[in-house]
């Protein structure tokens, strides 16, 4: 949470929405001051995970961390990666979501990610979709202001 964008951008989407929003992670990971985003703060995934409606797990970006933010990647799994223990224990139609790249085996197991409640693939095909949409919505607006300043 602390080197991603894409947190960043679904916790302002999500709350704008009125969603409630629950980051959890390492305390290492999880930003000063996020709760003042509108968000929940846990640092226990099993806790939390019965009341998700879904969970949006992010790639954990060693390439952005130049120094360790927890013990070893086996640790942060340990605690929170989607396992299938992890699923049996959320809600029955819970969905997994991860924007891609996904880190099989650390952020989520295999048989969660290929899952029937995973997402993942749907997601990223359809990001793609949202992107233009949205780039030809801010191009529409940027020529209609043009038409009206004319």
């Amino acid at each position: 949470i602390l080197h991603s964008r894409v947190a960043r951008s679904n916790i302002w989407g999500l709350t704008k929405l009125g969603a409630r929003v629950i980051v959890c992670g390492p305390a290492t990971l999880i930003p000063p001051h996020v709760e003042q985003l509108g968000v929940e703060v846990s640092y226990d995934l099993d806790a939390v995970l019965p009341e998700a409606d879904c969970v949006n797990l992010l790639r954990i970006q060693a390439e952005r961390q130049r120094s360790a933010f927890f013990p070893s990647i086996y640790e942060y799994a340990h605690f929170f990666a989607m396992n299938g223990q992890r699923v049996q224990r959320a809600k029955d139609d819970v969905l997994i979501l991860a924007p891609g790249p996904i880190n099989r085996g650390v952020e989520l197991t295999p048989d969660v990610a290929d899952g029937n409640r995973s997402v993942i693939l749907d997601q990223v095909t359809n990001g793609l979709f949202i992107r233009m949409a949205s780039l030809h919505l801010c191009y529409q607006s940027r020529q209609a202001l043009s038409r009206e300043s004319s």
